[in-house]
């Protein structure tokens, strides 16, 4: 049989160039983010997410129908919008690298998610826990009123684990899946999860959707995430063994189908005890007890934030050698 290529199959140089091309820009766009965080002002996340309260409020019925389909909208636009920034640049390798680097980049949120938490961290270090609380909201959504120094910093490191995954591993390992589009389309599931995913009156069937969508996507990322944890344990002086034990006896407890890994590999790795009771307005929720550690304290915080580190870096090094090879790899296939 012939192993000529047909006329429709890419040129090797092409697809090869194309592999390159991503790695490098999901690289450069986890530095870009390192370097130089979020813009204060006229983020694209944001603007999203003001696109799409319009849009809410123009289609919002009490129906996961219609939830479904405002959430293929707004994910398919992104993903659209993704894929003809694509096709709109061609060949042009420089503009291709950019473009890559520039959607990795404003989608990533790892110096942000850091930055609040040492913030919130270094209030707890002072002893001013009233500024600490009052800071609190701008990471994670529970009520911080009456909270004490140990309840905040685990607020915060449980946000920090759960957001290392949802902000950083899972963005990148969607563009090495499916590139721009991919970077794309996952942050705009993800925003629509935080801004409709509620289980609240409102959203309870209009949200449904968007949160099913971001629990799916969210599936390997999150696994992903707690091997890596497991890797980097000894970076914040923790056990891979003990790491992964807690991972494996833990995860699987919390509510959610994600977040427990997540947040069960950094109990483990941390030396930790996560979980417990959790107010969010007139809602309480009680999380199962998450690694068999000490109460976290404020100084804790920045050590989640340099497990954190790892665990991206990692993963930004794993997930552009994954694009670039698997990319390869389907060509040679």
């Amino acid at each position: 049989m012939s192993t000529t290529s047909t006329g429709t199959a890419k040129p090797r140089s092409t697809t090869s160039a194309s592999a390159t091309i991503l790695a490098a820009g999901l690289l450069a766009g986890y530095a870009a983010d390192s370097i130089l965080a979020d813009p204060q002002r006229g983020h694209p996340v944001a603007l999203f997410g003001q696109a799409a309260r319009r849009l809410e409020k123009a289609c919002y019925a009490d129906s996961r129908t219609r939830g479904a389909l405002y959430a293929a909208v707004c994910v398919g636009g992104s993903a659209a919008l993704g894929h003809v920034v694509d096709r709109s640049i061609g060949r042009r390798r420089g503009l291709a690298l950019a473009a890559t680097a520039t959607a990795a980049w404003t989608v990533i949120g790892a110096s942000s998610l850091r930055r609040e938490a040492d913030a919130i961290g270094d209030l707890l270090e002072s002893g001013d826990l009233a500024g600490a609380r009052e800071r609190l909201p701008r990471l994670v959504g529970r009520d911080p009123r009456g909270l004490s120094e140990s309840a905040v910093a685990r607020a915060v490191i449980e946000s920090v684990a759960e957001n290392t995954s949802d902000a950083v591993v899972a963005p990148l390992f969607w563009g090495a899946v499916a590139g721009t589009p991919g970077l794309l389309a996952y942050r705009a599931a993800n925003t629509l999860d935080a801004m409709v995913g509620h289980r609240n009156e409102r959203y309870q069937n209009f949200g449904w959707a968007s949160a099913r969508l971001d629990d799916v996507l969210n599936l390997a990322p999150a696994r992903l995430t707690g091997l890596l944890t497991v890797a980097a344990a000894p970076t914040v002086g923790g056990l891979r063994q003990q790491t992964w034990q807690v991972l494996r006896h833990d995860a699987r407890s919390h509510p959610s189908p994600n977040s427990g890994h997540c947040e069960a590999s950094a109990a483990g790795a941390l030396g930790l005890r996560l979980g417990g009771t959790n107010v969010y307005g007139s809602r309480v929720e009680e999380r199962p007890q998450l690694g068999n550690g000490r109460s976290p304290r404020g100084f804790d915080i920045g050590r989640a934030n340099k497990l954190s580190k790892a665990v991206g870096t990692s993963a930004a090094v794993l997930l552009s050698a994954g694009a670039l090879l698997g990319r390869r790899g389907l060509r040679h296939g």
